[in-house]
């Protein structure tokens, strides 16, 4: 299965949801253009409360798709940005690529993957129940953070539905995903 852009978004403003458009523009080292998590330094509000020098590591967010069609057959009708993702992706298992893998989007944007987004209350607020919904564990009890994942645009560009999606894997030693 190609791996693809399935839905891009974006929020001038710190709202939960993010509204859908044709396209995206990456910046490099910045985030997304007009979003309000643009920036080299920290944006989301409760991080900017502990220190606002802090790099940005979550300049994008992105989500796959799967993971709105699982919370479909828990009850949960969620559309793509709706859970403040910038970029929703198909066919690729996003949650177990390692940190610093290059996705290649479009015909030059580059995302470094930094790590996990890690679930908040806002989910519940938004959807009494679904935070809950989107965490699970291992067989071994772990928790599994299945919210998405966050990056930083190492090459900038335009993203756009349809747009094809390569991986490029760091060197080994991989490491897993972690919040940031």
């Amino acid at each position: 299965m190609q791996s693809i852009v399935v839905s891009v978004s974006l929020s001038n403003s710190h709202s939960f949801s993010k509204t859908r458009a044709e396209e995206i523009m990456l910046l490099e080292g910045l985030g997304v253009q007009g979003d309000a998590h643009n920036g080299v330094t920290v944006k989301h509000r409760s991080r900017v409360a502990q220190d606002p020098t802090h790099p940005n590591l979550r300049q994008v967010h992105l989500i796959h798709a799967e993971l709105l069609h699982e919370l479909a057959a828990k009850g949960f009708s969620v559309e793509a940005g709706q859970i403040g993702e910038n970029i929703t992706t198909s066919g690729l298992d996003l949650l177990g690529l390692p940190v610093d893998t290059e996705l290649h989007i479009g015909a030059t944007a580059i995302v470094r993957i930094t790590g996990l987004r890690n679930p908040c209350v806002q989910l519940d607020q938004f959807k009494p129940g679904l935070m809950s919904a989107v965490l699970g564990r291992t067989a071994e009890g772990a928790l599994v953070r299945k919210a998405g994942i966050m990056g930083v645009v190492a090459t900038g560009g335009i993203v756009r539905l349809g747009d094809s999606i390569r991986v490029q894997l760091p060197p080994e030693p991989h490491r897993s995903l972690e919040r940031v």
